[in-house]
């Protein structure tokens, strides 16, 4: 992996930066934020950006990192600036880590109006030219606590979750001898027409699995969304029309976990200016309607050893942008394969599939992450996963092996963060092989017959509170949102799930307004 390492130290696991009892701390020593600056050859890849800059015509850079729901967030900067920023970082508040959203008592989630400004430091290696508009380029951050905070100034901020990722996806290779994380993602989501309210006004398509004809009815709007994934890195591998309206499914290669989330962020960029072309909506929203399948965003996932990045430029000349972001990380030993004459992944995979399956409820909050989700989960018949089991190819299941050498999450859905996703899993991994986790024999029966003969087998959190109580329970889980990202995750989320406790919708007003009791 090409991504440079950054510095770990128990600083990336402070405490609040909002106390109002902060201690002076002595400023001798190195700050992650100096450390990470002045990683082995970095001042390299930051020579060949401004080279990049000057090759391609680049005039504006998109400085972005991600927020706790996944959001893209930061500063538009002219790449004349380039240098200085890749040196000193710019400035933004902490709450836009949260969306800088407010919560139902009108309180910030996460940071108030007193706290500082984080300082976000651009990853040289993830550089790419924007398709749609050749004169603007986008780079990735990482994010630091204020250098002039007086507890751990420059240390790593904790509610920046793809720092967070790319520091938990180390301390895991660290632990495990070079285990790494590789997984691909199925991006399901919906092309919606837009009403002259500008609201949605249903699916482009009609809603049939499959379909060529539907699919083609698409073309020109997956078409575009091709070429500008190819061009920004991403190897699209297939497609189709999935079974509900304007429902399209787009899979990229698989790869290292941080670049995988890095372009599911890129995909999700690339369909909203699709829509916005198009004059359509790109739906990400998990259940938009009922009686049809939800769009979900399954992870097919394994545990290597070795291999190397190797170079796939998708045909552009010249590239638009860095090389890190057109490898993929190949080769190497898959963990997960069964042994020699046997049909079961091998025994770490086993032990994941058993970390995964005792940490379900804790996983879905982060994997169904909205009221919305859950919907997923009640409309029956839609193959949506509803049980704390595995299989093989056996969709009833919140598991199952979808082909030798991998295995696919299925509790997880379009509006996922897939960087704290990506964390979480790997905390259940490293308890599942720490503590050999065996998750009995898969389940080869349609789940409900199983049950129906007699098995006794566990839900999964069937709403947003219910799977937001399993992850205050679930101290392994907690730990891959270390310190301010619990905080503020929890935060948003249970505010999320109290306003809609206390909203009135549709559905009551129309079951209970003319009852007498």
């Amino acid at each position: 992996m090409t991504d440079l390492e950054a510095h770990v130290t128990t600083k990336a696991r402070s405490s609040g930066t909002t106390s109002t009892k902060a201690p002076v701390i002595a400023r001798g020593g190195t700050t992650d934020l100096e450390t990470h600056v002045a990683q082995k050859g970095r001042k390299e890849l930051v020579k060949q950006v401004r080279s990049k800059i000057n090759e391609l015509g680049i005039k504006y850079i998109y400085y972005q990192f991600v927020s706790v729901t996944g959001r893209i967030v930061g500063k538009g900067i002219p790449a004349d600036h380039w240098e200085s920023i890749a040196e000193r970082g710019f400035q933004l508040v902490y709450g836009s880590t949260a969306n800088l959203y407010i919560d139902r008592h009108r309180a910030y989630i996460g940071y108030g109006p007193e706290a500082s400004e984080l300082v976000g430091i651009p990853d040289p290696e993830t550089f790419v030219q924007l398709p749609w508009d050749k004169r603007v380029a986008r780079v990735f951050c990482t994010c630091f606590r204020n250098r002039e905070e007086r507890t751990n100034p420059g240390g790593h901020l904790t509610s920046d979750c793809r720092g967070n990722l790319r520091l938990i996806h180390q301390e895991f290779q660290k632990k495990h001898k070079g285990l790494h994380l590789r997984h691909g993602c199925e991006p399901e989501m919906m092309w919606l027409k837009k009403g002259e309210n500008g609201l949605p006004a249903g699916g482009f398509s009609k809603p049939n699995c499959y379909h060529i004809d539907q699919f083609e009815s698409l073309r020109p709007v997956f078409m575009r969304v091709i070429e500008y994934a190819t061009a920004m890195g991403l190897d699209m591998i297939q497609g189709d029309h999935e079974d509900a309206p304007g429902q399209l499914e787009l899979n990229f290669m698989f790869d290292d976990c941080l670049r995988t989330a890095d372009r599911l962020t890129t995909y999700r960029q690339i369909c909203a200016q699709v829509a916005r072309e198009f004059d359509l909506i790109a739906c990400f929203m998990p259940k938009p309607f009922m009686g049809v399948s939800a769009s979900g965003c399954h992870h097919n996932l394994s545990l290597w050893r070795g291999g190397e990045d190797e170079m796939n430029d998708l045909k552009n000349k010249p590239l638009p942008g860095m090389k890190d972001s057109f490898c993929y990380r190949k080769g190497g030993e898959n963990t997960f394969l069964p042994l020699k004459g046997e049909q079961k992944p091998g025994p770490i995979g086993l032990n994941c599939i058993g970390g995964v399956i005792k940490h379900l409820g804790a996983l879905t909050a982060i994997g169904s992450s909205t009221v919305n989700s859950y919907r997923r989960l009640w409309d029956t018949g839609f193959w949506a996963p509803v049980f704390a089991d595995w299989g093989y190819q056996n969709r009833t299941c919140a598991l199952r092996i979808s082909a030798p050498g991998r295995f696919e999450y299925r509790s997880v859905d379009a509006a996922v963060n897939p960087y704290l996703m990506a964390a979480a899993l790997l905390r259940a991994f490293d308890d599942g092989i720490n503590n050999k986790y065996d998750p009995g024999e898969p389940e080869e029966r349609n789940i409900y017959e199983a049950m129906s003969a007699g098995k006794k087998v566990k839900k999964l959190p069937l709403s947003l509170g219910d799977a937001l109580n399993e992850l205050e329970k679930d101290e392994i889980i907690k730990s891959a949102m270390p310190d301010e990202m619990y905080r503020v995750f929890m935060h948003y989320k249970r505010d999320e799930w109290e306003r809609f406790m206390s909203t009135v919708t549709e559905w009551d007003l129309e079951t209970y307004w003319d009852c007498l009791p």
